[in-house]
């Protein structure tokens, strides 16, 4: 485990940023201006992957959540950010999380796992998506290694495969956006995935006609949306790892003012994850140590309580 010291020695890069000219503004109506604006967000947010920032565990579970509160929204149901987040904290182990739930794991999977896309794991995600394995989910995750060898560009290959998966099972969307992303991760080389196009899909770049339509994969102008919407998504990323940096410096900054044993596992849990209960525990860190803790470093501005309720209180970065 690392000591406050050894978190302390990361060099903290700046975090790259979109510019406001390559962010889109309302309706993008050509193709090579929606390749062009994908492109450039891509390409900063590439350089955040690359930078490998210490925080980079919180940011991924970060999006992941907004991903599954999109995803559940999508399904009709009322869970937002904050219920999730609850329930994925304060779940008893070998409980069942209930559809949101499963949800949230299926994205949280996605965040912190590697890139490699094999019928095993995506058949796991399909049974936390409550969908039923058939040969057509199978044939298209085998198709998948073509698109990603070939020479189209990521985000292209992103539509195209939440496209094809749509078009044999219509009834696993979610899937098809969760592929989507995966196969980005892989094109851009990047060690693990970043959730991004599920968190978009409520945005006004997804309708379209009157009434406004969501546009599904593989409707009319989906390959031009997918690019909108990966601009889009990737400069959000890049303002939230600029948010995200800043917390964590102050938080690296106060770490060796912390005298609890266990604090340093605390400071790495609060950089790799999005919330711990304020009940958490370890060997080295009783619950009433912790609770003092995360009380301390909420005063010293190194860590915020997101809940608001005397009890059954969570704290993150």
């Amino acid at each position: 485990m690392k000591t406050a010291a050894d978190l302390l020695e990361v060099d903290q890069l700046p975090v790259p940023k979109v510019p406001a000219w390559a962010r889109p503004r309302g309706e993008v109506p050509r193709d090579v201006d929606a390749g062009f604006m994908a492109g450039v967000a891509l390409n900063s947010l590439d350089n955040l992957v690359r930078s490998a920032p210490v925080w980079g565990g919180v940011w991924r579970q970060r999006l992941a959540l907004k991903s599954a509160a999109a995803a559940t929204r999508l399904l009709g149901r009322a869970e937002e950010e904050s219920a999730l987040r609850d329930a994925h904290v304060f779940r008893a182990a070998g409980h069942d999380p209930g559809p949101a739930g499963k949800v949230l794991l299926a994205w949280r999977r996605l965040a912190s796992r590697s890139t490699t896309l094999d019928e095993e794991l995506v058949r796991s995600i399909a049974e936390l998506l409550e969908l039923k394995w058939d040969e057509a989910l199978a044939d298209v995750v085998r198709n998948a290694e073509d698109l990603v060898s070939s020479s189209r560009p990521g985000p292209v290959a992103a539509a195209e495969l939440a496209a094809e998966l749509y078009r044999v099972r219509p009834d696993a969307e979610l899937l098809a956006f969760w592929l989507a992303d995966v196969v980005l991760a892989q094109k851009l080389r990047w060690p693990v995935p970043v959730p991004l196009l599920m968190g978009q899909v409520n945005a006004a770049c997804f309708k379209a006609g009157e009434p406004r339509r969501r546009i599904r994969p593989g409707g009319e102008g989906w390959g031009r949306v997918v690019l909108v919407a990966y601009a889009q998504a990737a400069a959000e990323a890049c303002d939230l790892g600029a948010e995200l940096g800043r917390r964590a410096a102050q938080l690296l900054a106060v770490a060796p003012r912390l005298r609890a044993k266990g604090s340093a596992e605390v400071v790495q849990l609060l950089l790799d994850d999005d919330a711990l209960p304020g009940s958490w525990s370890s060997v080295k860190l009783s619950a009433r140590g912790a609770r003092r803790l995360f009380e301390r470093l909420q005063e010293l501005g190194a860590a915020r309580e997101f809940s608001g309720r005397p009890t059954f209180r969570l704290y993150g970065l």
